[in-house]
């Protein structure tokens, strides 16, 4: 097979990113990656790259569509690297997730795991929260979303996936741009003031946070942005400005102020009242976040005299949501701000059994170990890199009763249960969550308890 070469594919299945996978021949051969192919289609693919063990190419023309297949109800995909699966069924897509799932367990981790279900909500508008970036190309502004592995900015007018107040608010800052003549960020140069806006939602209580993150100090005519704002979306509490002038592609800087309103929103997560700041960390699927975590309550189970161990506790919501079933709640975590807020969290529901430490999980663990601790359970929801090596040996030496591990990444939880399994915990319950339609990712909760108990 050559660059440039048009092959007749057959796809039998989807990758995480979207590429349809096909072999050529189709009896065993060469694999290929095509671009804009769903499970099912047989296409004509045109070969755009060639590598030793595959190769990678764009659909040229489909000869008898997936049964799978949906028109897009996105006019910015593919071009907008936010989304994966826009060009198939929901119900396509909730299969493909729940396949990776069962597949990574076993590939990965020796497991024969199959989940309970996903649970699943709205397609669309189900973003709490979005970043845009704010570029010049080609002389003029743009604001939307980079597209797939480049900082290339598409322009987006309104992502589906986001509330319908999110572009109102982009459009101000359009405005203001152009009417200020406001400078845009350029990363090569690193000059330029505006580097994206930020955008968060209480969904129960319609509080928005505005933050614009700028390469300066200073936000000019900041009154007149604050005032176009509240007119465009009268949901705003509060506007907040944040500083990041660091060379990164990370969005928020530490540093921000209040122009406007206190620079706090306030929701409610699976009865746990919650402060919002724009460091906060927050699901941003609120309503699959919520069935999540009383699926993660249910695995937990109860002890009104032990203790529940909450590692990487974020800001405290899946343990705060858990504090009730137990007689004490230990969070860690290593982020300072979001042990502040888990903090301030505990006081808004009452939580009077709750302490949180700011340390490594990791370190945390061992120290409570050492200590002499014996949790009721453990609940760990790591980062997408999965647990701290060593955690899981740490964790069934403590012998909790159960584990319950959520996970952003099937291939680092199948890993880790293997881990478990080498220590005498073996997975007993597997539920997946669709926190993010329409992309290649999923959230896993997994009940794990010792070999020698029944469940």
């Amino acid at each position: 097979m050559n660059k440039n070469d048009d092959v007749e594919l057959y796809i039998t299945d989807v990758s995480s990113e979207g590429a349809g996978i096909g072999r050529y021949p189709a009896d065993g051969g060469f694999v290929v990656f095509v671009n804009g192919a769903a499970a099912g289609d047989r296409v004509t693919a045109h070969i755009i790259k060639v590598k030793k063990n595959y190769a990678v190419g764009t659909v040229k023309e489909i000869l008898e569509p997936s049964p799978d297949r949906t028109e897009p109800d996105c006019p910015y995909f593919p071009s907008c690297g936010g989304c994966t699966f826009r060009n198939i069924t929901y119900e396509a897509e909730l299969r493909r997730k729940l396949s990776a799932v069962k597949e990574d367990f076993s590939r990965l981790g020796g497991i024969d795991a199959e989940p309970e279900g996903i649970i699943h909500g709205e397609r669309t508008r189900y973003r709490n929260k979005a970043e845009f970036p704010v570029r010049e190309q080609n002389g003029r502004v743009v604001i939307g979303c980079f597209a797939r592995r480049s900082h290339r900015v598409v322009d987006c007018r309104d992502c589906v996936i986001q509330p319908r107040e999110f572009s109102a608010i982009v459009s101000v800052f359009r405005d203001w741009i152009a009417r200020y003549r406001v400078p845009t960020y350029d990363e090569t140069s690193r000059r330029g003031l505006l580097r994206h806006i930020y955008i968060r939602r209480a969904e129960t209580t319609g509080q928005i946070m505005v933050c614009p993150v700028i390469n300066g100090e200073v936000l000019p005519h900041d009154r007149e942005l604050v005032s176009a704002l509240l007119d465009a979306a009268p949901g705003i509490k509060t506007v907040v400005c944040d500083i990041n002038r660091e060379d990164t592609n990370v969005v928020l800087g530490e540093k921000y102020f209040a122009v406007y309103g206190d620079g706090y929103i306030y929701d409610e997560l699976a009865g746990v009242k919650v402060r919002l700041s724009p460091l906060s960390f927050y699901q941003v699927n609120r309503n699959i976040a919520e069935k999540l975590y009383a699926k993660a309550a249910e695995y937990a189970g109860s002890a009104p005299d032990g203790v529940l161990l909450d590692l990487y506790c974020g800001a405290g919501t899946v343990g705060l949501s858990m504090a009730k079933n137990f007689g004490r709640l230990i969070g860690a975590e290593i982020v300072p701000q979001a042990v502040v807020d888990a903090r301030v969290n505990a006081g808004l529901c009452g939580a009077g059994n709750a302490e949180f430490i700011n340390a490594d999980a990791a370190e945390v663990a061992a120290r409570l170990r050492d200590s002499g601790l014996e949790p009721a359970c453990v609940v760990v929801d790591p980062p997408r890199k999965g647990l701290s090596p060593g955690l899981p040996a740490v964790i069934a030496s403590m012998r909790p009763d159960r584990v319950v591990y959520i996970s952003c990444d099937p291939a680092t939880l199948a890993r880790d249960c293997a881990a478990f399994a080498l220590e005498g915990y073996a997975v007993r319950r597997v539920c997946c969550a669709d926190m993010f339609p329409g992309t290649g990712h999923v959230e896993t909760v997994v009940r794990l308890s010792r070999s020698d108990m029944n469940s």
